[in-house]
């Protein structure tokens, strides 16, 4: 594990998982055009994973936050390096494997792909030593954003265990995953879920096209043992279900340059403004605000609190009928 000396703890910590975390390389072209050819206009490369990138969202809001990651070979240097410049505090578990890089390519028009490895296996040791780093983190936490997809190795129930365990200590999660691991940890009912349309329909084994099947589909999922529910539809916005009931939250038209993060946004920018004592309602508009802000950014950008504020202002919630 890392140097506990080299992150500083707070009371009300908001922590992030990211067991399965990443290089993030980025490629903007002019076009995105099947079977011609288009230019590249600049590449980036930057530490990457849904919670870094939620980490990186509190962070800017102003909020407290602690990254806890995995991280192995010449792929996880890079990552630390890259960490290191971002401003907020992490801690990693060194693993023996190779960490994984993902490719997103954007184009002027909007137009995104987005590559991911699939991250090698983890030891069952490895496995053992991230659930120890976050017992002992737990104690000054609010919050545990579980994020992203884990890796072969990792037992398909080890969310399932990370929720338990936060209850246990009295600390809220957030879960943002996928597939076996979703199902999974649903049985340990996390505080909060926050699936986008593509997770949603993974889920439940069905599309979700119109409105009313995204409203009966934020009613299933809420039934599947979670106590809330944030469906992320894109630049639909989002419906949520919680104990006050379905809301709906309605952003403004804005012009889309890279949808990719934009849910990180949204589930970091929910969790900031819970924190915060905003009621459901508002902190759902903070959320969707921030999805929103960064889909309007070029490239893996995230937006600033000025940003985000701008088109929080725009959002409109309200009951969802």
């Amino acid at each position: 594990m890392d140097d506990p000396a080299r992150s500083s703890y707070h009371v009300n910590l908001i922590l992030t998982l990211t067991i399965n975390p990443a290089i993030d390389r980025t490629i903007i072209s002019d076009r995105l055009a099947f079977e011609d050819r288009g230019y590249i206009l600049s590449r980036g490369e930057a530490a990457g994973g849904r919670g870094v990138n939620a980490s990186q969202v509190i962070h800017a809001f102003g909020g407290k936050t602690l990254a806890l990651l995995t991280s192995g070979g010449e792929i996880g240097k890079r990552m630390e390096h890259f960490l290191g410049e971002m401003g907020f505090p992490f801690e990693v578990v060194r693993v023996h494997a190779e960490g994984r890089a993902n490719l997103t390519i954007s184009d002027k028009q909007g137009l995104t792909i987005k590559l991911n490895e699939i991250g090698a296996p983890l030891e069952e040791k490895e496995v053992r030593a991230v659930y120890d780093l976050v017992e002992a983190r737990l104690k000054k936490a609010s919050w545990l954003m579980i994020c992203g997809s884990t890796q072969p190795g990792v037992p398909p129930q080890f969310y399932s265990e990370i929720i338990a365990l936060a209850k246990s200590r009295g600390v809220r999660t957030l879960l943002d995953t996928d597939g076996e691991a979703l199902n999974h940890a649903l049985e340990a009912k996390p505080s909060v879920i926050s699936p986008n349309q593509q997770e949603a329909e993974r889920l439940l084994g069905r599309a979700i096209i119109t409105r009313s099947q995204s409203l009966e589909a934020v009613k299933r999922i809420h039934d599947m043992g979670p106590e809330s529910v944030i469906l992320s539809l894109g630049s639909r916005g989002a419906l949520a279900s919680s104990a006050e009931g379905i809301l709906e939250a309605l952003p403004p038209r804005v012009e889309a340059l890279c949808p990719i993060g934009s849910g990180d946004a949204l589930a970091a920018a929910f969790v900031w403004a819970v924190e915060k004592k905003k009621p459901f309602a508002d902190a759902l508009r903070w959320a969707v605000a921030a999805g929103t802000a960064t889909a309007s950014l070029p490239g893996m950008s995230f937006p600033t609190l000025d940003q985000t504020r701008a088109i929080y202002k725009q959002v409109e919630v309200r009951p969802a009928r």
